[in-house]
């Protein structure tokens, strides 16, 4: 007989729509991060947990409730992050609809979410969204461990537990005083971890998974499996758009900032080698290292890439990780992880005005060269996908114009661009409140590519104006003759061919709509 389980972990997406048509064929699956974190945490703590991947899987409604019933769990826990920043709140969307199924089907079970949506806004998520019983103001490791000690889930016995905001009995809402997250001296003994086991699977592990177009060479069979982890948790910067330091969290305001939360922790280079050799274990060589900034602190990243090298002697390793530009100027450190297996590097390239950058990044790249930059990349074997955004503050139709130029100067195998949008929990979001500017109106509208999203405007743009200029740019980068050829030599014609019908499905816009049939 199986034993009643603690916590069962449930992830579901809103990919349908978030990407439209390009949920179907083009974007990731990507595995539920923090769910395995959770879930390997909770078991070193002596609980029974599980994960249900409603979004791996493709479970419907009633499927995701019958196996609830079976697995009888005695609390449901929402773990709603995802693969793009954006993500902790485009994915509320499907979460909250689910939410509110098994509510109506009368579950005993209380139901609770994690990500950071919830640590943005958790009052303001409470009072909105019934369905939902408490929320975590963190990463919410050590709430949960105590909330799992409790005999009885009964709501009026949560008034004692750190780290979360509840709905009492008598429906008031209450943010608890803040909880510590796990500090550095303590994370391979707390978050000891990946439950790799507990994910579902078709004929091996992690066969559901698929990464990134991009960092699969464009090569649809090269896809999965897939796997993501992270080596550290947070970020020491503090950019106006970003709202990755959620996690940190350690203030009860209605309205978290991220960029009040800086801070970095890391998991020891011996301790996560041997999730690597797990992976690598299960057949799978197609891997993303999670971190905001991998390649920041050598005492970290020096030898763990050193251990890499060894486990990819003979270079079958395929992965990416993030760096900021200013960190990989050094050849002997870019020759180093390219041996790691290390065959992408995702960069942050923002703007290609200087001005517009040092607005939103405080002092990010103010002394690099970006085009040398990318040139030693290039030198040493590893591909670049390279980010932009359009929109941000000080943005103009010229400025973007830099921007685009610059990328088609840069030339890099791998492109991405998003209208700046005031993502709950960044410093442009509570801006954006202040000053009364608009926002979206439901969760898909913080998707950046869904058909309601609604970007920031800037002095000189409007919103749809950017939103245009980046579904523009997108079409014309990846149908560049240069891009074109160098993805051809890279990656041979058929990569070629799948970009091309890739361009092919061209996103819905509301707000862009809306602006043609006024005029």
């Amino acid at each position: 007989m199986i034993k009643t389980l603690d916590c069962l972990f449930l992830v579901v997406s809103s990919s349908k729509k978030s990407y439209q048509k390009l949920s179907e064929t083009y974007s990731a699956i990507e595995p539920p991060t923090w769910a395995l974190l959770l879930a390997q945490s909770m078991r070193a703590d002596g609980n029974e947990v599980g994960i249900l991947d409603a979004n791996a899987e493709g479970l419907s409604e009633d499927n995701i409730y019958q196996r609830i019933i079976k697995l009888n769990p005695r609390l449901i826990c929402f773990v709603v992050y995802g693969q793009n920043v954006n993500a902790g709140t485009t994915n509320m969307s499907g979460a909250i609809h689910i939410a509110n199924f098994l509510k109506e089907k009368n579950l005993p079970q209380k139901i609770c979410f994690i990500g950071s949506h919830v640590q943005a806004l958790p009052k303001q998520t409470l009072e909105k969204e019934k369905s939902i019983d408490f929320v975590f103001t963190n990463e919410g490791v050590y709430s949960l461990r105590n909330i799992l000690k409790l005999e009885s889930l009964n709501l009026n016995k949560l008034k004692n537990v750190k780290g979360i905001a509840y709905r009492d009995a008598s429906g008031k809402i209450h943010i608890n005083s803040p909880e510590r997250v796990v500090p550095t001296d303590r994370m391979d003994i707390d978050l000891p971890g990946y439950a790799w086991d507990l994910l579902p699977f078709k004929n091996s592990p992690l066969d559901l998974y698929r990464a990134p177009m991009w960092h699969a060479e464009y090569d649809f069979k090269k896809r999965s499996p897939y796997a993501s982890l992270q080596t550290s948790l947070g970020c020491m910067f503090k950019c106006n758009f970003c709202m990755i330091n959620l996690i940190n969290r350690n203030n009860d305001d209605e309205i978290g900032v991220a960029s009040d939360y800086s801070k970095m922790r890391f998991w020891s280079p011996d301790f996560i080698i041997k999730e690597f050799e797990k992976l690598i274990k299960m057949g799978v060589k197609t891997i993303r290292i999670v971190d905001e900034m991998f390649l920041l602190n050598p005492k970290y990243y020096v030898p763990l890439c050193e251990k890499l090298a060894e486990l990819n002697k003979d270079d079958s390793l395929r992965m990416w990780s993030y760096s900021r530009i200013d960190t990989v100027k050094r050849p002997e450190i870019l020759k180093l992880v390219r041996k790691a297996g290390i065959k992408w590097l995702c960069l942050g390239i923002e703007s290609g005005d200087k001005k517009v950058r040092l607005e939103v990044a405080k002092g990010k790249f103010e002394d690099v060269d970006v085009k040398d930059v990318i040139k030693k990349v290039h030198e040493a074997d590893i591909d670049v996908m390279a980010n932009y955004i359009f929109g941000l503050p000080g943005d103009d139709k010229d400025t973007i114009k830099k921007t685009f130029d610059l990328s088609l100067e840069l030339c890099t195998a791998g492109w991405n661009t998003y209208a700046a949008m005031a993502l709950p929990g960044s410093l442009l979001y509570k801006t954006a409140i202040e000053k009364n500017t608009p926002l979206p109106k439901n969760y898909e509208g913080y998707s950046f590519h869904s058909y309601e999203t609604v970007p920031l405007p800037t002095e000189k743009l409007k919103a749809y104006e950017i939103l245009q200029m980046r579904d523009e740019a997108f079409i014309n980068y990846h149908t560049n003759e240069n891009f074109l050829n160098l993805i051809k030599k890279k990656f041979g014609p058929k990569a070629v061919n799948n970009i091309l019908d890739m361009t092919k499905i061209k996103l819905k816009r509301k707000i862009i709509e809306e602006n043609l049939n006024a005029n």
